[in-house]
C-alpha cells in the first residue's frame, strides 16, 4: 500500500426531510450570504427550493438565486454566477441538485475569489482559496456531495475538463434519499452506472496488497448490483434508495482508493463522448467502461477475475483464466443493459465515424495517458471502436 493523506471535512446530514435543516447549517459553517445554485427546474416544482429558502430566512441567512445549470454544466453560467456572488457580496454557495449543479457551484467558488479566468483551475492550475459549498443532494450519482472533484464543459471547443482539490470539499452535504424517488428509472440507472465506474477506477490499480480498500470497492459494487434493479422496480424504496445514496458518496469521496494508483481512463474517454454529443455521463460510462475492461485485461488478467468471481459470482477456471476475467465483463455489460443502459455508440448516438475527432480531442498526441495500463492514441482509438461495435453476444473486436 502506498503512502497517503485522507482529508474528509464534509459533515453529512442523512435522512428524511433533513433540507429543512438547511439554514441551520450554513449558520454553523459560516455562511451569512448565500448563492443558491439550482438545475432546470425540478428542485423549483417539487417545492424543495421553497423549504430550502424557508429554512434560510428561519435562520437568518440572506440569499440570491441563479438556476438553469444543465448536464455537463457549462461555463457560460459559472461565469455568470461569478458575476452575481460578486456583485451580491455571497460568502456561500448553496448548491440544490445532483452532481452537475455542484460541479457548478464548486466553479462559482474558485472563481469568486480568482482575479483571473475560473477556467485556469480546470487547466491545471493549483487553486489556493474558495468560497465554501454546501450541498443538498437530489440525485444520487456523482458523489460530489463528498468529493474535492469539479467537472465542466467549456462551450467554446466542447472541452469537458476537471478540477480537484480538497478545498471544494463541501462544507456539509444534506442527503435525503426520498428526494430520489421521483427520479426517472433511466436518470437512477444512470447514477447507479457512474456510481460503479467510480469504484471501478480505484479498483483496477497497479499497487500491491491492498486487500481492505479491494473490499470496501466490492462491498459498494455488491451493494449496487443489488439495490440498483430493487430501485428500478420500485422507486419508492426508500431503503435501497438509502444504501445507493450513501454508496455514492463513498464511491467519490476516495475512501476506496486511498494508497493505490488509480487509472481514470474510461472517464476522460467517455468526457470526450459526452461533451461531443451532450449525452449523459452514467451512459456515456455504460459504453466505454466495459469496452476499456475488454482492451486493457490482459495487462493483468488475474485483477480481472478476481472482479469476476468476488463480484459477479463467476467461476474461477485455473486453467483459462482469461475465460474468467471475460465472463465477469460480460456479466457487467449484461447487468448495465439489464437496468436499461445503453452497450455501444449506436444506442447511445455516438458515430464510429467521429472516433478520429474524439482521440483528437483528449490531447494524447504522440505521449500516452497514465493509468492502470498507459494508453496511446491508438488504444484510445482501440477502446473507442470496442465501444462501437459491443454487444451481449461476444466480446468483439
Amino acid at each position: 500500500m502506498d503512502n497517503f493523506n485522507f482529508y474528509s471535512p464534509t459533515e453529512f446530514v442523512f435522512g428524511r426531510d433533513r433540507a429543512e435543516e438547511t439554514g441551520r447549517y450554513v449558520n454553523k459553517h459560516g455562511g451569512t450570504k448565500v448563492l443558491i445554485h439550482y438545475g432546470g427546474g425540478s428542485a423549483v416544482k417539487s417545492g424543495l427550493i421553497d423549504i430550502v429558502k424557508k429554512s434560510l430566512g428561519d435562520a437568518d441567512i440572506a440569499y440570491c438565486e441563479l438556476g438553469g445549470v444543465k448536464p455537463n454544466p457549462r461555463d457560460t453560467l459559472v461565469y455568470k454566477g461569478i458575476e452575481l456572488c460578486r456583485k451580491e457580496g455571497v460568502d456561500f454557495i448553496l448548491a440544490v441538485g445532483g452532481g452537475s449543479v455542484i460541479d457548478s457551484s464548486k466553479a462559482i467558488a474558485l472563481g469568486v475569489p480568482y482575479d483571473g479566468d475560473f477556467w485556469d483551475f480546470y487547466s491545471g492550475k493549483t487553486p489556493e482559496k474558495a468560497l465554501p459549498v454546501g450541498t443538498v443532494l437530489t440525485i444520487a450519482a456523482a458523489g460530489s456531495e463528498g468529493s474535492g472533484n469539479s467537472i465542466i464543459t467549456k462551450e467554446d471547443g466542447l472541452l469537458k475538463r476537471g478540477a480537484r482539490n480538497d478545498i471544494l470539499r463541501p462544507r456539509f452535504s444534506i442527503m435525503d434519499p426520498a428526494l430520489t424517488q421521483t427520479l426517472p428509472a433511466y436518470q437512477t440507472a444512470c447514477g447507479a452506472t457512474d456510481i460503479m465506474a467510480h469504484v471501478f477506477e480505484r479498483y483496477f490499480t497497479n499497487t500491491r496488497e491492498v486487500e481492505i480498500t479491494d473490499r470496501l470497492c466490492e462491498a459498494v459494487l455488491l451493494t449496487m448490483i443489488k439495490e440498483t434493479p430493487r430501485v428500478i422496480a420500485d422507486p419508492d424504496n426508500y431503503d435501497a434508495r438509502a444504501n445507493i445514496m450513501w454508496a455514492g458518496m463513498v464511491a467519490h469521496n476516495n475512501i476506496c482508493g486511498v494508497g493505490r494508483q488509480q487509472d481514470w481512463n474510461s472517464h476522460g474517454l467517455e468526457h470526450e463522448l459526452s461533451a461531443l454529443y451532450d449525452v449523459t455521463h452514467g451512459a456515456g460510462l455504460a459504453v466505454i467502461m466495459p469496452a476499456w475492461m475488454e482492451y486493457v485485461h490482459d495487462h493483468n488478467v488475474l485483477r480481472f477475475c478476481q472482479m469476476a468471481t468476488r463480484v459477479f459470482g463467476c467461476r474461477m477456471y485455473f486453467e483459462d483464466p482469461e475465460s474468467t476475467a471475460l465472463e465477469g465483463i460480460r456479466r457487467f455489460r449484461s447487468f448495465l443493459h439489464s437496468i436499461g443502459m445503453p452497450i455501444n455508440f449506436e444506442e447511445l448516438g455516438a458515430k464510429e465515424e467521429d472516433i478520429p475527432k474524439l482521440v483528437e480531442k483528449l490531447g494524447i498526441g504522440e505521449g500516452t495517458r497514465a493509468g492502470f495500463m498507459e494508453l496511446n492514441a491508438e488504444d484510445v482509438a482501440g477502446i473507442y471502436r470496442i465501444a462501437a461495435h459491443a454487444s451481449l453476444q461476444g466480446m468483439e473486436e
